[in-house]
């Protein structure tokens, strides 16, 4: 969470205002994990049989109804809507195909919660960097302590202080970790 402590352009008595903002960062996985699902022939197995309900003697003579098992991961499909065979199983394939998509995302889903962690209200004492625009100008990082009053430049992207000064306060804080463990 960060908070902005400036002078509202927006307020008739130019009071000083506070924002909050969360930021959350994830990294970018490839559309090609989103994209087609390829599943090999010898992982499918499918079996015929007679479709049953109303549609004439063909119903009862020719085994039009599709059944597609994908054998990895047990998810079965049955298709009888088309009169035509091939075309069932072409459905029954392409219902498959959907159903692993929407297991591959919700897998996809739990893998980024657990990258992600907790999410943190954006709110008072939550913050981890201020940057004060009015009445004076700093920028400070509460964790760190390193502060600078040089804002403009900080939100240009000059962030190697703050970097820096992360950097040396996780690898104290794992020294100190490490020593309580001992």
């Amino acid at each position: 969470t960060h908070r902005l402590v400036r002078l509202s352009p927006f307020n008739a008595a130019n009071k000083r205002q506070t924002s909050f903002a969360g930021v959350e960062l994830m990294p970018l996985l490839g559309e090609e994990e989103a994209g087609r699902v390829e599943i090999p022939p010898a992982d499918l197995e499918v079996t015929t049989m007679r479709a049953g309900g109303a549609g004439g003697q063909n119903v009862n003579k020719v085994e039009t109804a599709v059944r597609v098992r994908h054998l990895p991961s047990g998810l079965v499909v049955r298709c009888q809507q088309e009169r035509s065979q091939a075309r069932n199983r072409e459905i029954a394939i392409s219902m498959v195909k959907a159903r692993m998509l929407e297991a591959m995302e919700a897998q996809r889903v739990d893998e980024l919660a657990q990258i992600r962690g907790e999410a943190i209200a954006a709110e008072w004492g939550q913050q981890i960097r201020s940057y004060v625009l009015a009445p004076y100008k700093m920028v400070k990082d509460a964790r760190t302590g390193h502060e600078t009053p040089q804002v403009q430049s900080v939100l240009d992207g000059e962030l190697g202080g703050f970097i820096d000064a992360y950097l040396r306060w996780a690898a104290a804080a794992e020294r100190d970790q490490r020593a309580e463990g001992s």
